[in-house]
């Protein structure tokens, strides 16, 4: 099942999601039965499927276009979404999840071994798929997961530290979350044959939307209520993930206070307490304007195309985009 998203706006978006579903499927089809269940799994789950949505749209920003995705358009698309949806079951993995997407996580239903290979048979096919569609964008997606992997690193790296920097972070989101979607965005103007400028216009936009979106689920940790979560505000710090508006509340006076609240056993208590002061000294307001920023760039990238149903579909992305930022600042 495909969960509504902003693209939808585009009239033939639906229909070729669905095209992009059914290909999903197939593509994870094994000769063992066994690590087909397994492979599918999250894509019986749904999804908004965003990455797919980015590169039919920007296909669709072609010249002309009447909004249709060709065949190998859906096959890029299938391309970006196994790659998501393979670093989902190594971090579901990393996590300890019990869920993902309302069901059971991949992880806890079969074990973390069968989790990891089955992220790697995703990861596989989706090189094979990419393949298929040319050695440019073979290797524009297997250079995107050697960024995710970075990012990843990244992360894990700065766990429980205090001292983990601003340029860290966002170097970790400009791997984790921002590279697919920029990846995704670029694949669909390389594959629909764009001009070069257009193509770097496309990368901008899905790179720029990746960081504002990112930056902006960050706030949403800290601000939102456990019931729009599923999880007490402020799980990141006691993950040990330190965003944006933490960072830049150890970096000024309350880090005194905030530095010692911030450990490998952190209590309900301290985590309270810890929200309440990064949610309380301005620094939720400091990382909306960094979103802010971002989500401009992403609407700025699209002002070179011409009128089409591609750019009203990513133009209704990144309006719902400075939506969900707006309403960030507003809490």
């Amino acid at each position: 099942m495909v969960t509504t998203n902003p693209l939808d706006v585009m009239p033939t978006m639906s229909a070729d999601l669905v095209r992009v579903e059914g290909e999903l499927l197939a593509s994870v089809t094994s000769q063992d039965p066994y690590l087909t269940e397994i492979a599918g799994h999250l894509i019986k789950a749904g999804g908004k499927r965003v990455r797919p949505g980015f590169c039919i749209a920007a296909a669709a920003t072609a010249a002309g276009s009447d909004g249709v995705a060709t065949a190998d358009i859906i096959k890029a698309a299938v391309s970006v979404e196994l790659v998501h949806l393979g670093s989902l079951y190594h971090d579901d993995v990393m996590d300890d999840a019990i869920t993902r997407r309302t069901v059971e996580s991949v992880n806890a239903k079969w074990g973390n071994l069968k989790a990891i290979l089955a992220g790697d048979f995703l990861l596989a096919r989706a090189s094979e798929i990419a393949s298929s569609l040319g050695v440019e964008v073979a290797g524009l997606l297997a250079s995107t997961i050697a960024r995710l992997c970075e990012g990843q690193v990244l992360e894990l790296r700065f766990t429980y530290d205090t001292a983990r920097t601003e340029d860290a972070y966002l170097r970790s989101i400009d791997g984790k979350t921002a590279a697919l979607l920029a990846t995704a965005s670029r694949i669909g103007g390389i594959v629909a044959e764009l001009p070069p400028e257009q193509i770097e216009a496309l990368t901008t936009f899905g790179h720029a939307y990746g960081m504002a979106f990112q930056v902006v689920d960050d706030v949403l940790d800290l601000v939102a209520t456990e019931a729009e979560l599923g999880k007490p505000a402020g799980h990141d710090m006691e993950e040990g993930v330190y965003t944006l508006p933490v960072l830049r509340a150890l970096a000024s006076d309350a880090g005194d206070e905030l530095r010692p609240l911030l450990t490998d056993h952190m209590t309900a208590d301290d985590r309270a307490r810890a929200v309440e002061i990064v949610a309380g000294g301005g620094w939720i307001t400091g990382a909306v304007e960094v979103a802010r920023s971002h989500a401009a760039r992403a609407v700025e990238a699209l002002d070179r195309f011409p009128s089409g149903p591609g750019v009203d579909g990513l133009s209704a992305a990144a309006a719902h985009l400075v939506d969900s930022v707006e309403a960030a600042a507003a809490r």
